[in-house]
């Protein structure tokens, strides 16, 4: 599937193909710009728009709110619009796009195709906005957003990895190969360069993590509201949780498990398609962490939900007496 997306301007293209080409990001001449506009636009919503909207629609809670909690907020306030956006897209792209239905696993490590590769670089666009805000206000939004931050740049950055062979190979992808697109029409055999990105299957599949995040925006943004407690706040509350659960936890896992799955295979793999041990291995820890940060927050999670609804217990012993 093509990326919908107009085409880079060249010189953006020019401009990235030298630390492309030292770092054995192929595909990032293609997507570079995506992950500009993507940068851009967070860093205005941050900076202007969250600011102005929330002051005219909030008049008597944002304008009192302290330094940092304004920071707070207007990070919530991107991450809301960065993940219904990216959820849309993702979600587009898994049930638009035919071929991934039948990739094989050297497809889902090796594949590439156009869309998936805007979608990770939309990503890779506010993972490194993200990084720079945790970086920059790390009293405020903690060590574990800055390492969470981090470990999800390493990840969407990886996906453009792909290393140049001294030779051409022959696999059977199933279909003809197309400027900025994946393969399409069964039964043919292409010559492939080994120049495709990491993994990049996959990288779509995790981006789907995201669909708990509009639930944990919306909770964070009813406790700064006054409603802490609230009825909308017990069902926001559960809405959250549950999605957490299905997205991160169960999701996430069966999609690392299938991940590791592949990359073993691809490890053992000796003949047209190897795998850098280097780069399987910083893949699969910065994924790791990615997971164990999940289920830490999961935890956490549910503890901070149950304290906004259980009673204090001098209350409890009151009605009991």
């Amino acid at each position: 599937m093509r990326d919908p997306f107009p085409a880079p301007p060249a010189g953006i293209t020019k401009a990235t193909e030298t630390l492309a080409s030292a770092l054995a990001l192929r595909t990032l001449p293609l997507h570079a710009h995506e992950i500009i506009v993507a940068f851009t636009l967070y860093h205005f919503i941050n900076n202007v728009i969250s600011p102005r909207l929330s002051t005219h629609f909030f008049p008597r809670t944002y304008p009192s709110l302290s330094p940092k909690t304004k920071i707070n907020w207007n990070v919530h306030m991107v991450s809301m619009v960065q993940s219904l956006f990216i959820n849309t897209v993702a979600l587009w792209v898994i049930f638009a796009d035919g071929e991934r239905k039948s990739m094989s696993w050297r497809e889902r490590v090796w594949g590439y195709s156009g869309a998936t590769g805007m979608v990770q670089a939309f990503s890779a666009g506010y993972f490194v906005w993200d990084l720079l805000a945790s970086a920059m206000d790390v009293d405020v939004h903690g060590w574990g957003a800055l390492v969470h931050a981090a470990s999800a740049v390493v990840v969407s950055g990886l996906g453009f990895v792909s290393f140049s062979p001294s030779s051409l190979f022959l696999v059977d992808l199933g279909g003809k190969e197309g400027k900025g697109g994946g393969v399409g029409g069964p039964g043919a055999d292409v010559k492939v360069y080994k120049k495709r990105p990491f993994l990049n299957y996959y990288g779509l599949n995790f981006v789907l993590y995201e669909l708990s995040t509009p639930f944990l925006d919306i909770h964070w943004f009813l406790d700064k509201l006054g409603l802490t407690g609230s009825r909308a706040q017990l069902i926001n509350g559960i809405a959250l949780i549950a999605s957490f659960g299905a997205s991160r936890l169960v999701w996430g896992t069966y999609q690392s498990v299938n991940m590791y799955r592949d990359v073993w295979r691809a490890l053992n793999t000796h003949e047209e398609l190897p795998v850098p041990p280097w780069l399987a291995l910083a893949y699969l820890l910065a994924n790791t962490l990615l997971s164990g940060l999940n289920f830490y927050w999961f935890g956490r999670m549910i503890v901070t939900v149950r304290k906004r609804f259980d009673k204090p217990k001098v209350d409890a012993d009151k009605k009991e007496s």
